[in-house]
């Protein structure tokens, strides 16, 4: 709980878009296990990043918090929703397919 309320300080003292950044970096960390588990093999950093990109901001901030909480099966539809959208797996095409053939 501390923690939480340390960190709802902290955020309150940064620009929009420093939160946005730490909210998408809280994120990165719960998406990583999740991509990991669901989808073996995909370069993971090319697929996080196409996921950061697609997500809501609602999505991010869900995934921000699981990423103090622990993973859930939250977590892990929300993931799924993310890389099912016909935009995320554009950019899966376009930037994680090639890593992959390397």
């Amino acid at each position: 709980m501390r923690l939480v309320l340390a960190s709802v300080v902290l955020l309150s003292a940064c620009s929009v878009q420093q939160q946005d950044q730490i909210a998408r970096e809280a994120a990165r960390s719960a998406i990583t296990p999740v991509l990991v588990e669901r989808f073996p093999g995909v370069p993971l950093e090319p697929t996080l990043n196409c996921v950061i990109y697609n997500a809501s901001a609602v999505q991010i901030r869900a995934l921000a918090v699981d990423s103090v909480a622990g993973t859930t099966q939250s977590t892990v539809q929300i993931v799924t929703d993310i890389v099912s959208q016909p935009e995320t797996l554009t950019c899966l095409a376009a930037n994680g397919l090639p890593a992959l053939l390397r």
